[in-house]
């Protein structure tokens, strides 16, 4: 984690833990870090996906369908509640850039992660392949 950024002592700690599991491809602690009604934003999604469970399925399938995944920068809020992380990753031959968008409660816990990439190549080629592998768990727990 950067020194220079000003996150909560709280909202640091998740984020240092996810950091940690990444690092180790072991994302099995991945529900301690997140509130109980956590949401996921999707870039290829209008509506959220509401739930730590969901966000835990949809962040654990991502984490298998990236190759190459690594963060290059962060940045944080104002108010110590929020962080942008910028990274790189591939999806079969497709190349793509994005932000994760992570926002934590008082207690350090997420309770919004919002994903979005580009270019359109790489979207396309995530939002097909995370259907194929999530579009009827995603379907039910959308309701």
């Amino acid at each position: 984690m950067s020194d220079d950024l000003k996150l909560s002592a709280e909202a640091a700690h998740t984020l240092q833990r996810w950091h940690a599991m990444l690092a180790a491809a072991d994302l099995k602690a991945l529900p301690e870090l997140l509130a109980p009604d956590a949401v996921f934003r999707s870039p290829m999604a209008h509506t959220p996906y509401p739930g730590a469970p969901v966000v835990s399925m949809i962040l654990n399938t991502v984490f298998k369908v990236f190759e190459d995944f690594v963060y290059h920068r962060e940045l944080a809020t104002a108010d110590g509640n929020s962080v942008v992380l910028e990274f790189s990753a591939r999806v079969g031959d497709k190349q793509l850039k994005g932000i994760d968008l992570i926002r934590f409660n008082e207690q350090g816990q997420i309770i919004e992660f919002e994903v979005m990439i580009r270019p359109l190549s790489g979207l396309q080629a995530l939002g097909d392949e995370m259907g194929r592998r999530l579009a009827p768990y995603l379907a039910k727990a959308k309701g």
